[in-house]
């Protein structure tokens, strides 16, 4: 189970590694955001040298809360609650820190509790 914990403006945060082409792991603090419908995680540009990941699509265009923002899609590999998972990352050079879109949802339960301090984010089984 991912563990989080809430930012001082009560933001949801889970740590997640970043694997890089040639193996090695990046541990990072991001910001899950419900608001980002479109995608798994997306970072700053500037990261992505460390990382090496392939480009699968340049000049995407998509709508953000700052309005409308250009992405290039990298195949990004990452590991969240332990598990290993290949996804579509978005970068641009305005973005202020790693956010994690909704599109986990699809595959991971949020479990948001503030009150008593829990925020987890698991795998759901669905065998």
């Amino acid at each position: 189970m991912g563990l989080g914990t809430f930012g001082a403006d009560g933001e949801l945060l889970f740590e997640i590694q970043l694997v890089a082409a040639n193996g090695e792991i990046f541990s990072i603090s991001a910001l899950f955001d419900t608001g980002f419908t479109d995608g798994w995680l997306a970072i700053n540009s500037q990261d992505l040298q460390a990382l090496e990941w392939p480009l699968i699509l340049g000049q995407v265009e998509m709508q953000t809360a700052r309005g409308e923002g250009v992405f290039n899609l990298y195949e990004g590999k990452v590991i969240i609650d332990g598990i290993e998972v290949i996804i579509p990352v978005h970068a641009g050079y305005d973005i202020p820190e790693t956010v994690m879109g909704s599109a986990w949802l699809n595959i991971m339960q949020l479990v948001v509790n503030k009150p008593q301090g829990v925020l987890t984010l698991e795998l759901i089984d669905n065998s």
